[in-house]
C-alpha cells in the first residue's frame, strides 16, 4: 500500500483537523464543564495559527516557505505539549503561571474566585481513552510534523 498525500491535500487535513482540536477544546470547556490550566490554553495558539497557514498554503501550496512555517509551528507545539505532558507525569516542575500562587491574596473576594479558575497544570481532569489531552496534542503535532517533513523532503512539485 502506497500512502502518498499530496502537499495540497495536508494543507487541507491539517486544516480540518485545527478546526476540530480547537471545536473540542471548546466543547469541553463550555459544554462539558472542565476548565483548562494556561499550558492547555497556550496549546490552542499553534492550532490558531496553523488554519490561516493552512488557508495560505492551500492556495500556494508550491511554496515550500509555507510548509517550512507549519513545520517549525507544531515542532513548537509538540515542544509545549511534550512540557505539559512532563509536568504531569511529574518529569518536568510547574512553572509560576500553573500555580495558584501569583493571585494577589490582598482582596478576600477575588482570592476565592480565583481558586476556581486558575487549575493546576499537573493535574489531568479530562481523559480521552485514558490518555490526557496533552499527550493527545502531543502525539499528533508530532505526527503532523513527520508528514509534514516527508512532504517537504520527498514531494516533487
Amino acid at each position: 500500500m502506497n500512502f502518498n498525500l499530496k502537499r495540497k491535500n495536508i494543507y487541507l487535513l491539517i486544516f480540518l483537523y485545527s478546526i476540530f482540536a480547537i471545536l473540542s477544546a471548546i466543547y469541553i470547556e463550555r459544554v462539558l464543564g472542565y476548565l483548562p490550566c494556561k499550558l492547555c490554553i497556550y496549546q490552542r495558539i499553534p492550532f490558531l495559527i496553523s488554519i490561516f497557514i493552512c488557508f495560505l498554503g492551500y492556495h500556494y501550496f508550491k511554496s515550500d516557505r509555507i510548509l517550512i512555517g507549519l513545520i517549525i509551528l507544531f515542532v513548537l507545539s509538540t515542544v509545549l505539549s511534550g512540557y505539559h505532558f512532563g509536568i504531569e507525569k511529574g518529569i518536568f516542575e510547574e512553572y509560576a503561571g500553573c500555580t495558584n500562587t501569583n493571585i494577589d491574596i490582598t482582596n478576600k473576594e477575588k482570592i476565592l474566585e480565583t481558586l476556581d479558575m486558575v487549575k493546576n497544570c499537573k493535574n489531568v481532569e479530562f481523559t480521552l481513552f485514558g490518555i490526557s489531552l496533552a499527550s493527545v496534542n502531543f502525539l499528533t503535532s508530532l505526527l503532523i510534523v513527520l508528514i509534514s517533513l516527508r512532504a517537504l523532503i520527498y514531494e516533487k512539485n
